[in-house]
């Protein structure tokens, strides 16, 4: 009995230093308390970036995610991940926001002591995330999609606080902002105008334009490697713009995003398991597009193919040097943006993706 209450009285003393409630401030000043680290963790998006901060081991608190949200946006890259650790397909589907499937209700279910969501998805479920909090459930918003160094950083950090790993978070947000640091440094010394850059995601093929960015995503993209988003005046967030438009105003680069599993053959591919051959050659029929062939960058070379899925993610530090380095060639010689994406996942995530990122239309 002794023994017992012993061991009783070292775990009463013991686990206030496992556990501690903390006060944290989130990404859009919300303050929320938290129990630290979190043990049953509801994950709504951004799971490569939770990984990569917390750690594999992570993912054993994670009770529920919202799969489309991974299996739909980066299909290949979940299951390079399930391959990997097959447990992540066993994780609760809480449903997804975007197709209008989340459920409060199985979130409820799984008794989850925390809750992370984008900010796109906080707003789309506006009562419903307020149930959660109603429910005494602590709900933090994190936000990539925004494209923005302040709240890449404090994402990062916040995932380190969340999971326990407040060094290796403060150690990935300090990577991130040093090399968007040097990007605009690099810049900076150029003493050259902006060049005109178009970005489009290439889901629907060169017979249709499809969404382009304006202040989030490769749009914010793209200004942060010094370019002049053309879109920016016309489209807020993301949408279509009118093809006059594009023409009229004469980009002098274009980069054209794609994903590894589309339906339209004539769609530009590219991410894990896409062959280089594959995607230059969809990649060269958007030049056949009307009036493209009078634009600078179709008659100088400069159509790009970048992958869609390394947008709103801690590697796409990676993808802003790529950009930035078609921009200004001269300043970036001596980087290898596609060598740093592929040395991120080496260093800080359990799996090392294959397959093509990002190409110019000329070999």
């Amino acid at each position: 009995m002794s023994g017992l209450a012993a061991l009783l009285s070292v775990f009463v003393v013991a686990s206030p230093v496992m556990a501690e409630m903390k006060t944290i401030t989130d990404v859009i000043g919300r303050e929320v308390k938290v129990d630290l680290p979190a043990k049953r963790v509801v994950l709504g998006f951004y799971f490569e970036d939770y990984m990569a901060v917390g750690g594999e081991k992570a993912y054993d608190s994670v009770v529920g995610i919202s799969r489309e949200a991974w299996v739909g946006k980066v299909p290949a890259n979940w299951k390079m991940h399930v391959a990997h650790r097959p447990s992540l397909a066993d994780i609760t589907d809480v449903g997804e926001v975007d197709t209008q499937t989340f459920s409060v209700e199985k979130v409820l279910s799984l008794n989850p002591d925390l809750v992370i969501l984008a900010d796109w998805q906080f707003k789309a479920l506006g009562l419903d995330a307020e149930r959660l909090v109603k429910q005494g459930i602590p709900v933090v918003v994190v936000d990539y999609n925004a494209q923005t160094v302040e709240r890449h950083v404090a994402s990062t950090r916040l995932f380190g606080q969340l999971t326990g790993q407040d060094q290796r978070g403060n150690e990935i947000a300090d990577l991130y902002q040093g090399a968007m640091k040097d990007i605009a440094d690099r810049v900076a010394k150029s003493g050259k105008p902006k060049p005109k850059v178009y970005v489009e995601f290439g889901n629907k093929g060169p017979a249709e334009y499809s969404f382009t960015y304006g202040k989030n995503m490769w749009g914010a993209m793209s200004t942060l490697a010094g370019g002049d988003n053309i879109a920016a005046p016309f489209v807020e967030w993301w949408g279509p713009i009118n093809p006059e438009q594009v023409l009229v105003a004469k980009p002098d680069v274009i980069f054209i995003s794609g994903r590894e599993d589309n339906k339209n053959p004539t769609a530009m591919p590219m991410g894990p398991g896409v062959k280089e051959a594959d995607a230059r050659k969809n990649l060269k029929a958007f030049e056949t597009r009307q009036g493209w062939s009078e634009l600078p960058a179709i008659k100088n070379g400069k159509l790009f193919g970048v992958y869609q899925g390394g947008s709103r993610t801690l590697s796409d530090f990676a993808l802003v040097q790529y950009i930035a380095k078609q921009l200004y060639p001269e300043q970036f010689g001596d980087v290898d943006p596609i060598a740093n994406y592929l040395g991120y996942y080496k260093k800080y995530l359990p799996v090392t993706p294959e397959g093509t990122f990002a190409i110019a239309v000329t070999e």
